[in-house]
């Protein structure tokens, strides 16, 4: 049953443009597709964008020291993460970018200008710590040793006369959507954290940079000023579909129903990106769920210590299906997780080839050998329990994926197929029935297996859509092989 009235708008955020994609980003991009295919299976209007941000400081300065104009550098690396969701065979209907001048500028001058409106943009003289590498000025509470806790690099201190938002005027009415749940922040220690830092007391936050010192559109009507990364990144969610026309499709998608990002810039999408809309009169997005890191063999991601994993390489080495596994079963969904080789390989062989692969091709292998076997010889079970544990495991499938446990549905998953390899076990399938009685029991047993198989398949497209299909075909053309039983023999 489809239900198109229903729309799903979903988003990743836009990474940054100073750096190729790396494994982080790829983890994003499957999350976010899982939960498009996964509404899409429900027949709703799914809508998912994701793109880059390009604009600020730091692809600037990685473009001066590599000697190129700051445009195309941009150009180049947006082009890689346009190619790295395609690998990963992820199932986006928009691409967004920053530099975008018909799509995007338009939108952002047309949201600074309701800001302005709204009496919530005002100049002034700013001096602080600001960290290029989060696009962020620093408050003392986040101040560590004269560092940012997230990059662990000096502070840089930053003195000039910039356009600010009144950030603080509306933290008591996040706070409200917040506890009501209007607005839902997953996981629940994020949501936490937003509280406490809401309850803190939040200052104005600067939204533009001096021209000569940062990479970006003008500020409406003085162009001595770049609008800066909030108020020209955050934006993009809107942008892309309509917000400077106010097109049906904008009417149609807005708010979104889950913004996809990592934990390092929650603060912006849980605070900042609320209060820009609040400002504008526009409505909340319904839910941001919040992922943590990757680190690898212990350590985080860096180009100095030279551990950062290239998803390119590792799609070309296993395979995308095996890189998505991982990711989605391997690394828990709201933590920082862990990646090595040795576990990836160990995950693969166990799940992958020895699980799901074992099991296809055992019940595949064994059915050709019978020549009068028709699938289905019934759209019924035969073996309750088998449909019983079906039934559970999918619940459990439902209700972790629009949990946004991922890791939990793939388990649920696996439960249908260790069900099917003690059935095989437990009615010894391999073997040659002596009777006729026994011939017709195992052709039952068959046709079950085929059953659970083809909903396995359907569990696992919005996370293994490459197998889902080849589930599909194997057993599509196990039924039409059989319509037409050996007569060449």
């Amino acid at each position: 049953m489809t239900n198109k009235s229903k729309k799903f708008y979903v988003t990743t955020s836009i990474p940054y443009t100073n750096a190729p994609p790396h494994i982080g980003f790829a983890l994003e991009a499957v999350q976010a597709d899982v939960l498009a295919r996964y509404h899409r299976g429900l027949g709703e209007d799914v809508f998912f964008l994701t793109g880059t941000d390009e604009h600020g400081i730091k692809t600037l300065r990685v473009a001066r020291e590599a000697g190129r104009d700051v445009k195309d550098f941009a150009d180049e690396m947006s082009g890689k993460f346009k190619d790295i969701v395609k690998v990963l065979n992820v199932s986006n209907d928009d691409f967004i970018r920053t530099t975008d001048e018909v799509r995007h500028k338009p939108a952002v001058e047309k949201l600074w200008k309701k800001l302005e409106k709204s009496g919530d943009i005002y100049k002034k003289k700013y001096k602080g710590f600001y960290c290029p590498g989060c696009e962020a000025f620093k408050t003392d509470r986040e101040i560590i040793d004269g560092k940012c806790p997230i990059h662990l690099k000096k502070l840089e201190l930053v003195e000039e006369e910039n356009y600010f938002f009144r950030l603080s005027k509306y933290t008591k009415e996040i706070e409200k959507r917040i506890n009501s749940g209007e607005l839902e922040i997953v996981p629940e220690g994020k949501k936490n954290e937003t509280l406490s830092m809401l309850k803190q007391g939040m200052e104005d936050v600067s939204f533009s940079r001096m021209k000569d010192k940062y990479w970006g559109w003008p500020v409406p009507e003085d162009p001595s000023q770049n609008l800066y990364v909030w108020m020209d990144a955050l934006p993009n969610y809107i942008s892309a579909i309509g917000y400077e026309e106010e097109t049906d499709q904008f009417k149609k998608l807005w708010p979104a129903n889950v913004h996809c990002i990592g934990k390092d810039i929650m603060k912006f999408h849980t605070i900042f990106w609320p209060a820009m809309l609040l400002s504008a009169g526009l409505e909340l997005p319904k839910t941001i769920f919040v992922h943590g890191f990757i680190n690898v063999a212990g350590q985080k991601m860096s180009k100095s210590l030279g551990n950062v994993v290239d998803p390119f390489e590792l799609v070309k080495k296993y395979g995308v299906d095996a890189v998505r596994y991982y990711l989605l079963r391997e690394i828990l969904p709201t933590e920082d997780g862990d990646f090595t080789y040795e576990k990836f390989e160990q995950r693969y062989n166990s799940d992958l080839a020895g699980g799901i692969g074992n099991l296809v091709a055992r019940v595949l292998g064994i059915a050709t050998k019978i020549s009068n076997f028709q699938f289905p010889i019934s759209n019924k079970f035969s073996n309750f329990n088998l449909q019983k544990k079906i039934k559970e495991e999918q619940k459990k499938y439902k209700l972790a994926v629009e949990s946004f446990k991922f890791n939990e549905a793939l388990i649920a998953v696996w439960e249908i197929i260790s069900a099917c390899d003690k059935y095989i076990n437990e009615e010894k399938l391999w073997e040659t029935p002596s009777t006729s009685s026994g011939q017709a029991k195992k052709l039952e047993i068959i046709n079950d297996l085929f059953l659970a198989i083809e909903e396995i398949g359907v569990l696992l497209e919005p996370f293994l859509p490459e197998t889902a299909e080849k589930i599909k075909k194997a057993v599509d053309t196990q039924k039409a092989e059989n319509l037409f039983p050996r007569i060449a023999k």
